[in-house]
């Protein structure tokens, strides 16, 4: 390789290093769940999507081998060539009742189901309006589309209205946000926004990776929670979250269906989910049917690490998710905390630009199903014990007449 490259290489490393921005990810050494070995030690997980414990689920397992057994083990083909396995059509139609609408479509990711579906829905002389804090597959497909973008402001829907009757232009409008945002775990208003979208005429597209199978009195996602009647909304989840296994996919009308089977480039040109892959998800579907005490368990453990952090003085966001953020400022501040937690036995990764905006780093935490009480307790300690850490380290960079600059949201 070249000399230009490996100094870019080089260079840019040393760059992020500096700004404590650098990233080596951990290796997870066992199957996810309340307690995962990872780098060589067992650990109590506090930073996983799986948020219904289904990643490991014995139920999932049984179909993924069944259908290991049957059909092999890859697709061997995009869907429009030999990769479009049975499995394929009864995973759509469940999925389809699932989410009370016509037709589902699935996708290799939930990242593949954007940079497919946006740039379908909107391209030259089209409107976008996305959200601030929408999730980067968002914001790169939006990139890809071609369409103007208007980016708006966190959850600000008198500013969507106004984006709206100002718009010039005859193009199709499209507005899309996270149902679940899922750096804050705060809930979009879709109540509002499918009411402006239905008097400008505007479609809806609406990402509840993080909402799917959690959210709502059926686990159907954020659009249940809120009580959303309207039927000019595109769902966007993924199976890779609450549902323990991978793929994305779009439910709509069986119109939207076919257009994005012909139109959508990440799904014509992509090999089709291996088969045990398929039906695991598909019992995940029914496991979230059958099922309902893991979100009343999930909801009690919730409420439980809110209820804790409020009382230690953490400040931290009262919505119905299973992700809470703790706020902490500087990047410095998020990787000491993380590794405060990590030595003493708990995995919760600082979390810093470019995934959040510069002076929010934080520490995501995630509750899962998987956890019980002792759990969140032992959490709740080790961060108890951490605030006395932080002001004692505090006190003696003001003896040391260095200066101490808490971030958002920080405890002091």
């Amino acid at each position: 390789m070249s000399g230009i490259w490996q100094t870019h290489f080089r260079n840019t490393i040393q760059s992020l290093k500096g700004r404590h921005l650098h990233r080596s990810p951990r290796s997870i050494e066992s199957g996810i769940g309340a307690k995962t070995t990872v780098s060589g030690r067992e650990v109590l997980l506090f930073c996983s999507n799986d948020y219904l414990g289904l990643a490991g689920d014995p139920q999932l397992k049984a179909a993924a081998r069944q259908a290991l057994e049957k059909w092999g083990t890859g697709a061997g083909a995009s869907r429009l060539v030999s990769g479009n396995l049975s499995l394929y059509e009864d995973l759509e139609a469940r999925l389809a009742a699932f989410k009370g609408t016509e037709a589902a479509l699935v996708f290799s990711t939930g990242y593949a189901a954007h940079l497919g579906t946006i740039p379908a829905f909107a391209g030259d002389g089209d409107l976008i309006l996305s959200d601030a804090l929408n999730h980067a597959s968002i914001v790169d497909a939006c990139r890809l589309s071609r369409a103007r973008v208007a980016v708006y402001p966190h959850r600000d829907v008198e500013a969507v209205e106004h984006l709206l009757k100002t718009r010039s232009g005859e193009g199709r409008i499209l507005v899309v946000t996270d149902g679940v945002f899922s750096m804050d775990g705060d809930l979009a208003p879709l109540v509002e926004l499918a009411r402006c979208c239905e008097q400008y005429d505007a479609l809806l597209l609406v990402d509840d990776a993080h909402g799917t199978g959690v959210l709502g009195a059926r686990g159907r996602g954020a659009v249940e929670q809120l009580g959303v009647c309207s039927s000019n909304i595109v769902h966007m989840g993924t199976f890779s979250k609450a549902l323990g296994g991978l793929g994305g996919f779009i439910a709509g009308t069986q119109s939207m269906r076919d257009y994005l089977v012909n139109q959508a480039r990440t799904l014509i040109y992509s090999t089709g989910l291996p088969p045990a892959t398929l039906a695991a998800n598909r019992e995940a579907l029914r496991v979230v049917d059958e099922q309902p005490e893991r979100r009343t368990h999930l909801r009690m453990l919730e409420e439980t690490l809110r209820s804790g952090l409020q009382t230690l003085g953490y400040a931290v966001p009262d919505d119905p998710t299973p992700i809470v953020p703790v706020l902490v400022g500087a990047e410095e501040a998020a990787l000491d905390l993380s590794a405060f937690l990590w030595e003493r036995g708990i995995f919760v990764p600082a979390i810093r630009p470019p995934t959040v905006p510069e002076g929010a780093c934080r520490l995501r935490i995630s509750v899962s199903a998987a956890h019980d009480v002792s759990h969140v307790e032992a959490l709740l300690a080790a961060l108890d014990e951490a605030v006395g850490d932080r002001i004692t380290r505090c006190l003696e960079r003001v003896a040391e007449r260095r200066v101490c600059l808490p971030g958002p949201g920080c405890v002091l």
